[in-house]
């Protein structure tokens, strides 16, 4: 994997990890935020993996 995938897919666990957070800590509309957050970075994460994982499979 190259070294922006790597950079990506951290910075995509870190808003999902910020999400968390915030949808631990906040009330009533921005537990909504913090939820969109988590499921954003999460997705985005696992994408770039599996994006990287079927690159190398064309191989």
């Amino acid at each position: 994997m190259s070294g922006a995938k790597y950079l990506f897919t951290f910075v995509y666990a870190l808003v999902a990890v910020i999400g968390l957070v915030t949808l631990g800590l906040a009330h009533d509309y921005l537990q909504f935020f913090g939820f969109a957050l988590l499921v954003f970075g999460s997705i985005s994460a696992f994408m770039t993996t599996k994006r990287h994982f079927d690159e190398a499979g064309k191989h």
